[in-house]
């Protein structure tokens, strides 16, 4: 299962102006190819692998205070909590789809995804749940709540990062393939001249 082609070349474009590095003219390290570096995230990953093993912790966890608590949550309470368990639930499940498949196999977009839902939907959402004090939050909660939000956090710095690698390895690739596709098909001479050449050229050659 992969993402939609039309969100795919959304995300891209985005990871395009966002991560890259506008000062980076070449490769890092001059003579090395950049097609055998690895570009995963071993943190990440390592993150991304005991969030799933606490996730289940995190959701029975909350699910169990919810209902402890329920019936002493106003109306207004009562609704928030659950829908955002239901949003929590299914954006988890995304989200860390989307960062196994985007860190693994170095996709740009799949780990766009993967940090956007992270740092707009999912962060701001533990927060809430971590800093409302009208949800009568229980001391399991709050500890839970911490541990999710430090993943996050860590999560969002750390694909960030892995982000700008990629997105300034595939410009850094674009260039090198643009320039050997030079070399293969050399330009005129006289189109290789700079402009001020040209000018000369053709003035020396006068009218008619």
């Amino acid at each position: 299962m992969s993402l939609p082609q039309p969100l795919r070349r959304r995300l891209s474009s985005f990871s395009r102006t966002v991560f890259t590095d506008s000062r980076r003219t070449g490769p890092q390290y001059p003579g090395d190819r950049p097609d055998n570096e690895m570009l995963s995230s071993l943190p990440l990953q390592m993150s991304l692998y005991f969030n799933v093993y606490f996730f289940p912790f995190w959701w029975l966890s909350t699910v169990v205070m919810l209902q402890l608590k329920y019936s002493f949550l106003s109306d207004y309470y009562k609704f928030i909590l659950v829908t955002i368990m239901i949003l929590a639930s299914l954006i988890e499940v995304i989200r860390l789809y989307l960062g196994y498949m985007g860190n693994l196999q170095e996709k740009v977009p799949e780990l766009a995804g993967f940090w956007l839902l992270t740092l707009l939907l999912q962060l701001p959402i533990i927060l809430f749940l971590l800093f409302n004090e009208g949800l009568k939050i229980q001391p399991l909660e709050r500890a839970v709540h911490i541990i999710f939000a430090l993943f996050l956090t860590f999560q969002v710095i750390a694909a960030f990062v892995t982000l700008k690698r990629m997105v300034n390895k595939l410009a850094t690739h674009f260039r090198l393939n643009e320039f050997d596709h030079l070399e293969e098909h050399p330009m005129p001479y006289f189109y290789s001249l700079d402009k001020e050449e040209r000018a000369v050229s053709m003035a020396g050659r006068g009218p008619g």
